[in-house]
C-alpha cells in the first residue's frame, strides 16, 4: 500500500504502533496469518495469507480502520492511500524466503539504516527473539526443523547481500475468484470445477498448465475450485 501522491502515511511513532495495532486486531478477527511487515514512511509492505476472510476484506478493513484514526488525528478528510492495493502470490518455500527478504531489508536497501535489526518497524525481532507477535513458524521451519539452528539461518539469509526483486512488474490486474471460476468452466468444458478431477490426467494437466501460465490464476485459486492437490498444481 503506498499514501495517495506518495503521501506519508507514518508520521511519528504513534502511527506506526497504531498500525501495527491494527494488523494485529484484524488478525484475531479475520484470521490470517502475518509473516512480515515493514512500515516505511509513505508505504507499507505485508506478507500474508488469508483465511477466513478474503483479501480484499482483510485490506478494506485494516486500512479503513486505520484511515479512520489517521484522519481524526490530523483533522483530514478523504482517502489516505492510493487506488487498491497491489500484491502478488507466493506460491513456493524459494519465493516466501525471497518476499520475506525483501520486505524486512527495506529499510536497508532505501538507506535509511546499515543493517535490519536497527529499524524498528519490521517484525524482525519476532524471528529472532521468539516474540510471536506475529506468525514466524513457517519461515524458521524453512530454514531448519531444529529452532536454535532455524534463527542462526534466517540471520544469515536475511543480511545476505542479493537484488532480490518483488512485485516489480507485477501491475495486472490479479484475476478474481468469480473470473477465476467463469476461466476454469470455459477453459476445461466443465459445469464445475471439481469435474476436472475427473478429465484424463494428461489433458487435465494441460488444463492445469493454461490455467496458470495463460490466464494467470493462482495456484490457490485453482486448488480452491477444482479440489486438485496443490502438489500436483505446483509441479506442472
Amino acid at each position: 500500500m503506498r499514501g495517495i501522491n506518495r503521501q506519508i502515511i507514518f508520521e511519528d511513532e504513534e502511527d506506526c504502533h497504531k498500525f501495527i495495532q491494527t494488523l494485529q486486531k484484524y488478525r484475531e478477527i479475520s484470521e490470517y496469518k502475518l509473516y512480515a511487515y515493514c512500515l516505511m514512511g509513505n508505504h507499507l509492505h505485508l506478507l500474508l495469507m488469508e483465511d477466513k476472510d478474503p483479501l480484499e476484506t482483510v485490506m478494506r478493513r485494516i486500512c479503513g480502520s486505520y484511515v479512520l484514526w489517521y484522519n481524526k488525528k490530523y483533522g483530514r478528510i478523504g482517502p489516505l492511500f492510493q487506488d487498491r492495493f497491489k500484491n502478488e502470490p507466493v506460491e513456493d518455500d524459494a519465493y516466501f524466503l525471497t518476499v520475506l527478504r525483501y520486505i524486512l531489508q527495506n529499510p536497508v536497501k532505501a538507506g535509511i539504516v546499515t543493517k535490519v535489526e536497527d529499524y524498528p518497524w519490521t517484525n524482525y525481532t519476532d524471528y529472532i527473539r521468539s516474540k510471536y507477535q506475529t506468525d514466524t513458524d513457517l519461515g524458521l521451519n524453512i530454514l531448519n526443523v531444529d529452532r536454535a539452528q532455524a534463527v542462526r539461518k534466517f540471520v544469515d539469509f536475511i543480511d545476505k547481500d542479493n537484488d532480490d526483486k518483488c512485485l516489480e512488474i507485477k501491475e495486472n490486474r490479479q484475476i478474481t475468484d468469480n473470473d477465476a471460476i467463469k476461466i476454469i468452466k470455459n477453459l476445461c468444458k466443465v459445469e464445475r470445477g471439481s469435474d476436472l478431477q475427473m478429465v484424463d490426467v494428461d489433458k487435465r494437466n494441460t488444463y492445469i498448465k493454461e490455467l496458470k501460465e495463460g490466464y494467470g490464476l493462482s495456484v490457490r485459486q485453482i486448488e480452491r475450485f477444482t479440489g486438485i492437490n496443490r502438489g500436483i498444481i505446483q509441479r506442472l
